[in-house]
């Protein structure tokens, strides 16, 4: 079984940065496929960032939501078996609670349903 700790929410103010970082434990080896999800208040859980880990110590393919293209940067750690979401230029409407999400299998990369393995989640918090 996988487990996946996520932690780095805050308060932030607007333009501001903050990292947002995810463990995995378990059998982390297998997991093909690491990404973040948000959900604000009132709204659905939508795709933030995911990347396709490759066979090497770090790094892999990166695919990002429209609304966070430029701003945000995920990147991987396949060493440590963690994954980290580098979050720039934060409005407030980046206010959500954040999940780290992982997988196996093959298919798009946004689809939530096809990720087994889900992190607690986080809050990142943006003021005016």
């Amino acid at each position: 079984q996988v487990q996946l700790v996520d932690s780095g929410g805050g308060l932030v103010q607007a333009g501001g940065s903050l990292r947002l970082s995810c463990a995995a434990s378990g059998r982390p080896g297998s997991l093909y496929i690491m990404g973040w999800f948000r959900q604000a208040p009132g709204k659905e859980r939508e795709f933030v960032a995911g990347i396709r880990r490759n066979g090497g110590s770090t790094g892999g393919s990166t695919f990002y939501a429209d609304s966070v293209k430029g701003r945000f940067a995920i990147s991987s750690d396949n060493a440590k078996n963690a994954v980290y979401l580098q979050m720039n230029s934060l409005t407030p409407e980046d206010t959500a609670v954040y999940y780290c999400a992982a997988r196996n299998a093959i298919g798009p990369i946004s689809a939530a349903h096809l990720y087994p393995y889900w992190g607690q989640g986080t809050q990142v918090t943006v003021s005016t």
